[in-house]
C-alpha cells in the first residue's frame, strides 16, 4: 500500500502542487491542513505515515504542530518546509522531533528526496543550508572547548594519545625527542588538570573524548 501523507500549509494552491506531485510518484495523500491544529488533529485521527508541515501557519505554528504529532503519534515522520535557512529554525525544527527540514523554494524538488530518506529511518537536510548548520555548529563548538581541550596544550594531548595507546614513557620521549622526566611532567600536569589519576582513567578518558579510538 502506498505511503499515507499529510499536507499541512495554509496556501490552497502550494497543497494542490505539492498533492499532484507527490501522487504522480505513487504516494498516498489523505489529507491536508491549513493550519496547525487542524493538522495536529488530522495526524491523530488518521495516523499517517508521514506529515509535510510548513513552518509559518495560523494558530499553530509548523514548530509546536510537529511537537505536538511527535508526541502523540511518534510514528509519524515529520517533514518540515520552511523560508527560514538559518540554523536556529533548523535546530528548533529538530529540536520539536521533525525528520526532515526543507527550504520552501525548493520543496518540490527535493521533498520526495526527503520522504524516501525519512522512511528509511534517516534525517534530512536540505543541501542549501547544510553549511549554515555545519558553520554555526563549529563555531558553538569551538566557542565551548570540551574537557580534553580546556587548559589542555596541544603536546599535553599528544601525550595523553600515546598513553592511552600503552606506550610506555621511554617510547614517548623517543617519539617526541624529550626526556623522559618531561613526559613524566607532562603526565602529572595531565592527570591534575583533568583530575584523574591513573593510566586506565586518563585511557577511559581519552577513547571516550574521541583522542584515541583504542
Amino acid at each position: 500500500m502506498a505511503l499515507e501523507i499529510l499536507i499541512t500549509d495554509d496556501h490552497t494552491l502550494f497543497r494542490q502542487g505539492l498533492r499532484s506531485l507527490l501522487e504522480s510518484e505513487g504516494f498516498r495523500v489523505t489529507a491536508e491542513a491549513g493550519d496547525g491544529r487542524t493538522a495536529v488533529k488530522l495526524a491523530k485521527q488518521l495516523q499517517p505515515g508521514a506529515a509535510i508541515i510548513d513552518v509559518s501557519m495560523p494558530g499553530l505554528n509548523g514548530i509546536e504542530a510537529t511537537k505536538q504529532i511527535r508526541h502523540d503519534c511518534p510514528e509519524v515522520r515529520v517533514i518540515v518546509l520552511s523560508m527560514r535557512s538559518d540554523s536556529r529554525a533548523v535546530l528548533d525544527a529538530f529540536a520539536a522531533g521533525a525528520c526532515a527540514y526543507l527550504l520552501k523554494e525548493d520543496a518540490f524538488e527535493e521533498v520526495v528526496v526527503a520522504l524516501k530518506a525519512v522512511l528509511q529511518g534517516k534525517t534530512y537536510l536540505s543541501p542549501g543550508i547544510a553549511h549554515v548548520v555545519v558553520r554555526n555548529s563549529v563555531e558553538r563548538w569551538s566557542a565551548k572547548p570540551g574537557p580534553v581541550r580546556r587548559g589542555i596544550s596541544g603536546r599535553e594531548r599528544e601525550i595523553l594519545q600515546l598513553v592511552a595507546e600503552g606506550r610506555s614513557s621511554r617510547e614517548m620521549a623517543a617519539s617526541l625527542y624529550v626526556s623522559m622526566k618531561t613526559i613524566e611532567t607532562h603526565r602529572k600536569q595531565i592527570m591534575d588538570k583533568l583530575n584523574l589519576h591513573s593510566v586506565a582513567e586518563l585511557t577511559k578518558y581519552a577513547i571516550r573524548e574521541g583522542v584515541t579510538s583504542l
